[in-house]
């Protein structure tokens, strides 16, 4: 028998595996020496030159030998890698081919892959928040210190139970961003289907939301001295004015930013917005105020060359959410719980207030639907306590005895 033969007999001379026969297990000086176990046929643990240990199955698989990796030892103990082994050759004598499954999900599509393809192919052509998509997806889908890093995952080895838990971490201190992130994981597995990349069930499938609290807050009467003290003081005057038109016109934090001088028509007080987020244009009217503050702008210098009433300095060519300078404005007025788009929310309270119907404040605002617009009636005060204040008034001369409010006139005519 020649000696290389011998050699490869020795090398393949069963070893009953347990720790203690693992851990003496000497590295080779160069390449891969393979044991086998004696327990479970085809089992083996391959020590690296560099005394890396890694259990393996050996096996013909359809007359071809395949060579088909378990795990890395001591991260998986001798048990489970045996009865990892015994299920790999259950499935190879039902006709499967475990090695050629691995190589199939080696090629297969990762989640960040797909997401390329629905950035590119849906989120850019047709959604209004593909720049938000992408920052969602960045922070909580391609890392693990804010979500969990599925861009690196293959789409079969994300699954319902991989979205929950994922969704778990998020919603612990951000449960509507929680939401938001499930509804885009959602929203990629569904075009994947849809394309007929992906043909098993969407597995955000069943995860229930997280219940979520409609936002009233708007800037109330007792507020607006200190905010407007605050923001006219403000010294950059392109924050200022924008902030100002945030609230002057009740328009979108974006549509602001990007408003053109093309879009305005000073004469007739009006800005034509083409594109909103609910896909349909807007004529809004410029009340006198904001008039006055596009002619000042029309006539400075930081205009002159731009297309953009708001310009900025960076890719858009116009103003980007100016979140320190805001935080700066409201925090000394005293008022830090405001946010941005709550402009948006005090011009349609306070039309609410002074009398505008539903309808008015819905085409005002480009509401499609009254639902959303409703909100700003119930966010006004003054008439619900001016209803309940005549109300206990009746009840109370009802039944012939003085109130509050008979007081307080007697001291007035005093």
């Amino acid at each position: 028998m020649a000696d290389g033969e011998k050699k490869e007999r020795a090398e393949k001379k069963p070893v009953n595996f347990t720790k203690a026969a693992i851990e003496v297990l000497p590295p080779p000086e160069k390449g891969w020496k393979y044991y086998y176990d004696t327990k479970v046929g085809g089992l083996a643990i391959g020590v690296g030159a560099s005394g890396v240990k890694t259990f393996v199955l050996y096996r013909k698989v359809n007359g071809k030998p395949e060579r088909i990796k378990i795990g890395r030892y001591p991260d998986l103990t001798v048990d489970k890698a045996r009865t990892a082994a015994t299920m790999l050759n259950a499935d190879i004598a039902s006709g499967t081919n475990p090695a050629e499954l691995k190589r199939e999900r080696r090629a297969e599509m990762t989640f960040g892959d797909l997401f390329d393809q629905y950035y590119k192919n849906h989120a850019l052509p047709h959604k209004k928040t593909a720049i938000t998509d992408k920052q969602k997806f960045d922070k909580y889908l391609a890392s693990n210190v804010g979500g969990m890093n599925l861009a690196a995952r293959q789409l079969s080895e994300i699954r319902k139970a991989t979205v929950a838990q994922l969704f778990a971490k998020i919603g612990k201190d951000h449960k509507v961003m929680a939401n938001r992130v499930l509804a885009l994981v959602s929203g990629v597995f569904g075009k994947a289907i849809e394309w007929g990349i992906w043909n098993q069930l969407n597995p955000c499938h069943g995860i229930r939301k997280h219940s979520e609290v409609s936002r009233d807050r708007f800037l109330q009467p007792d507020e607006l001295p200190k905010f407007f003290e605050h923001l006219m003081a403000y010294p950059n005057t392109t924050i200022r004015d924008f902030i100002l038109m945030s609230l002057l016109t009740g328009a979108r934090r974006g549509n602001v930013m990007a408003m053109r001088w093309d879009q305005v028509n000073l004469e007739r007080a009006e800005w034509r917005i083409p594109d909103t987020k609910n896909g349909t244009p807007q004529s809004v009217p410029l009340v006198p105020d904001a008039v006055s503050v596009l002619v000042a702008r029309k006539k400075s210098a930081e205009c002159a060359d731009s297309p953009f009433v708001f310009p900025g300095c960076g890719k858009t060519g116009h103003l980007v959410a100016p979140t320190k300078a805001w935080n700066s404005v409201r925090d000394a007025a005293g008022i830090a719980d405001l946010r941005l788009h709550d402009l948006r929310r005090t011009m349609g309270s306070w039309q609410a207030g002074t009398g505008a119907n539903l309808s008015v404040i819905g085409r005002s605002l480009n509401h499609k639907s009254t639902a959303t617009t409703a909100i700003y009636a119930r966010l006004w005060m003054e008439p619900v306590r001016n209803s309940m204040e005549t109300a206990a008034t009746a009840m109370m001369q009802a039944a012939g005895l003085a109130t509050n409010g008979d007081a307080e006139s007697e001291r007035d005519g005093e």
